[in-house]
């Protein structure tokens, strides 16, 4: 009996265990002939000195089998599959006497033989074969094709006569072997002189006013990569630089070596030759590139493909003609301000570019088409840019559904209009409405429900909006925009119940492909609470606190009458309430029904004026507690402003190799306070209010890296690093709880549930722990598994603790680089599943390191699968 116990108990550790032996005892060489070998190990040596270069692992043709942390996973799936499944299931079927007449009488002939063919016989092996991995057996084929890849290579590099070779190693292990490939380089060919040849005039003139940017210079190594990019920096100079036709089949090089000198000749002459443009029809001779200039400007609004240019009326408006049906619907100006091109200008690729670029950023219509007409004579452009428009008006609707730790099922919808050009100018105005409705795992207040409600409106202008010209200084190939927006939202039964109003106004441009700023000019939010009241019985963690203090109190009353009101002390009448079951008083939470019984209200005021004795310790809690309590429960004004730079030079989604950091910096209340000598404002404790209250002040900046390196195929390392530091000051003494910092979560240290962790090395004794500092930093080893089946190996490091506020216990506050030593890390293993377009992730950390615990109890207290803690996300946390 005692073994079944043992056995139910631990039958999950059981079965992984089973699990890891079965993989563990597998064959690798189980499918590998007698006279085949299994590659395990590629080498490459060039001069006899081993090379890791990516480049040049991707020239193998064969690759040893994948493996997971070491162990090939795919290759011993494929082992698990039958190579004859149905001969296999015959053998068994025909066995023993009988047993096939047996079935066909149970099943019938026909679903006998169905059998042989289903999942259970047949399926499971095929599914083994499609996930897995067959051998990486030697093929001699794919070993010559490396060779002739190797060579062709460094004779890429200038090593015209270099030679190569494999040797296979076989390994003690039986039937596997590692292959060397060894590359003897010889002496590198040299550049030894440059001549040119241009047929065209123009490209001439523009190639001898950038000679000081040419890549292939004297007495330098040959090497074709170099070439290739000399020809991409012509064809992009000279597109720039007005011949809007110019193709780069035009330019070749011719290579010679002087062979009237004996010896070995290392030396190379290299010839430039630049043609003319190739005519479309062979009869007629090439023609002369030429630099080109706009004639003419034409902007084609509400163009349809079927329309008539000749029926179209059209106005002008500077340099540029638009043409429109019946009305014009848009500003010349927003139209214009679009276009880079301009009259008498040459042509240019960038303009080009920034063109598209800014059309679509009008968001009023689709990408764009440009075409140029030719004059052969004068060489001279019209530029035809046809824009087709998006709808007027547009509906997006959305239905989620939802599960969390504090509702059982949760839904929520919402609906936006967007209405594009309100004004003639591009503008584009979205009006939102959402709302949402939950039901709770623990009721407040008899009440079942959650309920969310609000609404926005956003006004978005395609360029800076400002009563001064800011062209010059953000001119409109950044992609300007301007925001402005107001919302509202108002939320019941969760948490204190809470009414927010904001306000913003923005900027945000790209001076290039890969940075971006934004500005926030103004950015108000007012939070009202509107059930303060109910803090004690939203936040148990701080009433547990509280009445755990209170406890101490017992000896002041009759345990028998659950309203003491004959208490020795009067401050604790009507203080406490014993519950069923409970022979201890538990403090009473005021409430609307209740709010004669000020229990909580009552007890902390007797501790802080002194009618209850109480020592410097008790004294210090029940303060901190107060303390928190009013500025959770105190409605908060935030009057500021904020600048973010960012940076991402990830070329494309599969660049795996990158880097990308944000900065951002946020003052808020300084323009309050710099009228506060001109406007009278309304003063309690200190503080100037406006309208009954105070309005924060603050500084905070924040700065955010993220770091990927490609550390194999499919295999990546991936950093991210985080420090914030919001310090109050003047009107406050303490960072509002919406612009504070937390820890823990699916996105931050994920041994920790969100908001669990910190502030230093206190034990979580809040509900939701939040602090004015913060260090993270988190390190990820993402590999392949199966398929799109993805795993990782994380290390999440970091905390928060509060700095320059008005809280003052020195196991949440920051008392310098002792207070590293509270960083807490968590460690474990995530499962993705690749959609492409998005990732669902599952991550299990476990408490490595955790800052609350005492001594040698910090280290691997809770490093178990009972104490993991799991979270799912969508796509990658960084």
């Amino acid at each position: 009996m005692k073994l079944l116990l043992v056995l139910k108990k631990f039958r999950a550790k059981i079965g992984l265990l089973l699990a890891m032996i079965v993989l563990a005892s597998c064959n690798a060489i189980k499918k590998v002939n007698e006279d085949e070998l299994l590659l395990t190990k590629n080498t490459v040596y060039a001069d006899g000195q081993k090379t890791n270069s990516e480049a040049i692992k991707g020239l193998i043709a064969q690759k040893p089998n994948s493996t997971l942390l070491g162990y090939p996973l795919r290759l011993n799936l494929y082992n698990l599959a039958k190579d004859n499944p149905d001969s296999l299931y015959q053998d068994w079927l025909t066995r023993k006497e009988g047993r096939q007449k047996r079935l066909n009488s149970f099943l019938s002939e026909k679903q006998v033989k169905r059998l042989g063919e289903s999942f259970v016989v047949r399926g499971y092996s095929n599914l083994f074969k499609r996930i897995g991995e067959p051998p990486a057996v030697i093929d001699s084929l794919r070993t010559n094709k490396t060779i002739e890849r190797l060579k062709g290579y460094y004779g890429s590099k200038g090593y015209f006569n270099n030679s190569a070779s494999y040797n296979i190693v076989p390994l003690k292990k039986k039937k596997r072997a590692e292959i060397n490939y060894n590359v003897t380089l010889g002496e590198p060919y040299m550049i030894d002189s440059i001549t040119k040849t241009i047929a065209s005039k123009d490209l001439d003139s523009i190639y001898q006013n950038k000679l000081n940017e040419v890549l292939i210079k004297q007495d330098s190594q040959f090497d074709l990569e170099t070439f290739t990019k000399e020809r991409q920096r012509l064809t992009n100079l000279f597109r720039n630089s007005g011949i809007y036709n110019f193709q780069e089949s035009s330019i070749s090089y011719d290579i010679s070596r002087d062979t009237s000198i004996t010896g070995n000749d290392q030396k190379m002459d290299i010839q430039l030759n630049i043609k003319n443009l190739l005519n479309s029809n062979d009869s007629l001779p090439s023609k002369d590139y030429e630099v080109n200039r706009f004639e003419k400007i034409k902007i084609f609004s509400d163009y349809q493909f079927a329309d008539d240019v000749n029926a179209l009326d059209s106005v002008s408006y500077k340099d540029y003609t638009i043409y429109f049906k019946d009305k014009l619907k848009y500003k010349p100006k927003a139209l214009t301000d679009a276009i880079f091109f301009e009259k008498d200008s040459i042509y240019r690729d960038l303009d080009y570019v920034n063109t598209n670029r800014q059309i679509t950023n009008l968001n009023t219509f689709k990408y764009p088409s440009i075409r140029f007409d030719e004059n052969n004579e004068n060489a001279l452009l019209v530029a035809n840019v046809f824009l087709a428009p998006r709808p007027k008006y547009s509906l997006d609707t959305s239905l989620e559904l939802s599960r969390s730790n504090i509702q059982q099922i949760g839904s929520a919808f919402s609906v936006s209009v967007i209405t594009r050009n309100v004004f003639g100018g591009a503008e584009t105005l979205s009006v939102s409405a959402r709302g949402s409705v939950g039901l709770l795992d623990e009721p407040t207040n008899d009440e079942d429900f959650t309920s969310e409600i609000g609404g926005d409106i956003n006004l978005t202008f395609p360029r800076i909006w400002f009563p001064f010209n800011t062209e010059k200084i953000i001119p409109y190939y950044m992609l300007p925009q301007t925001r402005l927006s107001a919302g509202t939202n108002f939320q019941k039964n969760l948490g204190l119940d809470r009414q927010t109003v904001n306000t913003v106004l923005s900027y945000n441009w790209s001076p290039t492909n890969f940075t971006k700023n934004t500005l926030e000019l103004i950015n108000i939010e007012f939070v009202r609470n509107t059930d303060p009241e109910d803090y004690f019985r939203v936040y148990n963690n701080t009433y547990d606190n509280l009445d755990g203090i209170a406890d101490r109190y017992d000896g002041y009353l009759d345990p028998n009458d659950p309203f003491d009101n004959g208490s020795q002390f009067p401050s604790l009448d009507n203080a406490f309430i014993t519950s069923e079951g409970s022979e201890n008083p538990s403090l009473i939470i005021p409430n609307r029904k209740r709010d004669s019984l000020n229990g909580t209200r009552d007890f902390i005021t007797g501790i802080l004026n002194g009618t209850l004795p109480a020592n410097n310790d008790t004294i210090r809690l029940v303060t901190s507690i107060e303390e928190r309590r009013v500025r959770l429960t105190q409605n908060n004004l935030i009057f500021a402003s904020n600048f973010t730079f960012q940076k991402n030079n990830r070329e494309d989604i599969n660049d795996n190799n990158f880097y990308q950091y944000r900065v951002r910096v946020e003052s808020a209340g300084n323009l309050l306070s710099a009228f506060s000598n001109i406007i009278p404002f309304e003063t309690k404790d200190g503080q100037r209010l406006v309208y009954g209250v105070p309005y924060s002040q603050y500084l905070k900046t924040d700065f955010d890296y993220i770091r990927h390196w490609r550390a194999g195929n499919q295999q990546v390392l991936a950093f991210h690093g985080f420090v914030g530091l919001a310090l109050p000051y003047g009107n406050a003494d303490n960072i509002p709880f919406v612009r504070s910092y937390f820890g823990g979560g699916a996105n931050d240290n994920r041994a920790w549930n969100v908001y669990s962790l910190g502030p230093g090395r206190t034990q979580s004794l809040n509900d939701f722990n939040e602090a004015n500092f913060k260090l993270a930093f988190n390190l990820e080893y993402r590999f392949p598994i199966v398929g799109d089946v993805k795993g990782a190996l994380f290390a999440d490091a970091g905390n928060i603790w509060n700095v320059f506020d008005n809280v003052e216990d020195e196991e949440a506050t920051f008392n310098g680089f002792n207070s590293l030593a509270d960083i807490a890390l968590g460690t474990g293993f995530g499962l993705r599943y690749d959609f492409t377009y998005f990732v669902i992730r599952l991550d299990m950390g476990l408490k490595t390191h955790d800052p609350s615990l005492r001594g040698s109890k910090r280290w691997f207290r809770d490093y178990n699968f009972g104490k993991a803690v799991y979270n799912i996300g969508i796509n990658y946390p960084f």
